[in-house]
């Protein structure tokens, strides 16, 4: 039996009333804030039975919004990078603005990240919408959006839903960073990940995909069984993990699949994520600096964390041969992510 509560908390001028809402089980509990959809924290017990915060946050409400990197948000319109902030659907071409050298990142100067959703409680969570006007950061259409957070036992459940009234691209995934040691520790280095996918994107020097699907075999990006963290990102080129892993090939239908699996041994904590969406990007917190100071005053430095954003393959509306992103009129978009916390 999952309980749920909200409360204020907190105003911000321009933006209006931020609201928390937890959710809470048996053996995790979440707080989401109707900003960004984010989801603030995750508290899971270790191996001997002592809860901690495993999301990356902030303490107020500033925090969040002065934030740039997205900490535990839903990110949208169009998670991920599109080159060169540019698109062309049904023959009319879209400028998008350019956030991240000569692309556009998640969604613009001012995505989804940014606004403030309506929350309405729902069986075991709460679901959260937004309506996306037409040319909303240089998109097409207007977009009804959608995410339901639900908390069943061990196991986040978020469902992304979406219609709009002209055809446009959307790719909407959640931007948690985790640490199962615990929010305010210093790496990722100690933790086990694994992925089950046969192929990766390589990237372009922008980090954008070349267009090649490449197989993991014989690369650092082969993470079929558990790989320590630490000692694999010195195999990686670059300044660590940022890369899309292929959970299906375009044109494979719509189900859920096991996507990934992350253990850190010493604390005990798992998380298990499956997904219906046909890639996963697994991000190693690379451009976090230390600049940010978190929960509890923690400072967030380089590899501290790691995110798996279930998603779309990067630039799919620029590249024919990935799996199609386009939502059109009278369409449903439809996605779900499941996050297991558990122990070994």
């Amino acid at each position: 039996m999952t309980q749920v509560s909200h409360q204020q908390w907190g105003q911000e001028v321009g933006l209006g009333r931020v609201d928390l809402w937890v959710l809470q089980s048996a053996l995790v509990r979440v707080e989401v804030l109707t900003l960004g959809a984010i989801i603030r924290s995750v508290c899971s017990r270790g191996r001997d039975g002592r809860m901690e915060d495993v999301v990356l946050g902030y303490d107020n409400l500033e925090g969040y919004v002065s934030d740039k990197r997205y900490l535990g948000a839903v990110v949208g319109r169009v998670a991920n990078r599109i080159a060169l902030g540019r698109f062309v659907v049904e023959g009319e071409e879209y400028r998008l603005d350019v956030n991240n050298g000569p692309n556009a990142l998640h969604g613009g100067l001012r995505g989804f990240n940014k606004a403030i959703w309506l929350a309405t409680a729902v069986e075991g969570g709460v679901q959260l919408s937004l309506t996306s006007p037409d040319g909303d950061q240089g998109y097409p259409g207007e977009v009804q959006v959608s995410v339901s957070y639900t908390l069943q036992g061990e196991t986040l459940t978020a469902e992304y839903q979406a219609r709009s009234t002209k055809t446009t691209p959307i790719n909407l995934t959640n931007h948690a960073y985790f640490n199962l040691t615990g929010q305010g520790a210093t790496d990722v280095y100690d933790h086990q990940v694994c992925i089950t996918a046969q192929s990766y994107l390589p990237l372009d020097d922008s980090s954008i995909p070349s267009g090649e699907i490449r197989r993991v075999d014989g690369t650092p990006f082969d993470l079929r069984k558990p790989v320590l963290i630490g000692p694999r990102l010195k195999e990686v080129p670059g300044p660590g993990f940022d890369h899309n892993f292929c959970l299906s090939s375009p044109g494979d239908p719509w189900t859920e699949r096991h996507a990934a699996r992350v253990c850190h041994p010493a604390s005990g904590r798992v998380l298990e994520v499956s997904t219906s969406q046909p890639g996963i990007q697994f991000y190693t917190a690379n451009f976090l600096d230390g600049s940010m100071t978190g929960k509890g005053g923690a400072r967030y430095g380089k590899h501290s964390s790691f995110c798996l954003e279930t998603q779309n393959w990067p630039d799919a509306v620029n590249q024919a041969s990935f799996p199609d992103c386009l939502l059109r009129p009278g369409e449903d978009y439809q996605h779900v992510t499941r996050f297991t916390f558990t122990t070994v």
